[in-house]
């Protein structure tokens, strides 16, 4: 009995090497409650600055000069525009609300992913325990693969969420309560958007007021911090900045974030 010729192998290629990307656009997530300056932030962002205005909030700020806005009423609108042509010159994408736009997702995954028996669901537990979240989840992440082509060609992006408030599982002691970005998260950590969130922004920013609390009522003057580290009330993280920011100077916030 013969044996069979020897398989010839590919050909080898080199590894190609090269020096990190310094022109790589920022990935922002601004998050905390409403009225306390998110949209004013992102909006002294480096421009020219192009809005997903999603939940109406341009019409109040006095100056938007150096900033366009892109029509979108669902998450095909959304995803649709990021990737068209035509966003060469662009410095910064604002999406507002993030929260809202996951609003949307969840309307798209039950307009396009039917049930397993063939059948529209109403909304999302109507897949089945958990099913519904893995949908929205996949739909979601979806526009993190498209920001970052915008990302990598060297324009920043900055999602706006709505803050809530939810428990940190502790292993070493008792639980705690902290402020996190109000996105899907279900407790198991399974079909996660906040969590995924994290992981895929450069900076996680809460931003807050100054509160202390004496005698179980709290105290403050109205002013304004923005939290780039994780601190026991806050999810956050930064690759640029450690320290506590005051919100009082935009133009020079941005400047310490994207330096």
């Amino acid at each position: 009995m013969s044996l069979p010729p020897p398989r010839k192998l590919p050909a080898k290629r080199k590894v190609a090497f090269g020096k990190p990307k310094k022109t790589a656009g920022h990935r922002v997530v601004l998050y905390g409650p409403g009225g306390i300056g998110k949209t004013t932030l992102a909006s002294h962002a480096p421009g020219p600055v192009v809005w997903f205005d999603l939940d109406d909030s341009l019409s109040r700020l006095p100056d938007m000069k150096d900033s366009t806005v892109v029509e979108s009423q669902s998450w095909s609108d959304i995803t649709d525009a990021l990737e068209s042509d035509g966003w060469d010159g662009i410095g910064t994408i604002v999406i507002d609300s993030v929260t809202k736009a996951e609003e949307l997702a969840i309307a798209h995954t039950l307009q396009y992913v039917p049930h397993e028996k063939g059948h529209k669901c109403l909304n999302l537990d109507d897949y089945g325990f958990g099913k519904g979240l893995t949908h929205n989840f996949t739909t979601f992440i979806s526009l993190f693969d498209i920001l970052d082509k915008h990302a990598h060609a060297g324009r920043n992006v900055v999602l706006i969420a709505h803050d809530c408030t939810s428990s940190v599982p502790n292993p070493a002691g008792e639980d705690w309560l902290r402020f996190e970005p109000r996105l899907q998260s279900p407790a198991s950590g399974k079909s996660s958007i906040r969590l995924r969130c994290r992981e895929w922004a450069d900076h996680l920013l809460f931003l807050g007021y100054d509160v202390i609390s004496k005698d179980g009522k709290g105290q403050g003057s109205g002013t304004r911090t923005i939290y780039p580290a994780e601190l026991p009330h806050c999810m956050a993280k930064s690759r640029t900045c450690q320290q506590p920011i005051p919100l009082d100077e935009p133009a020079e916030i941005w400047k310490e974030i994207l330096k």
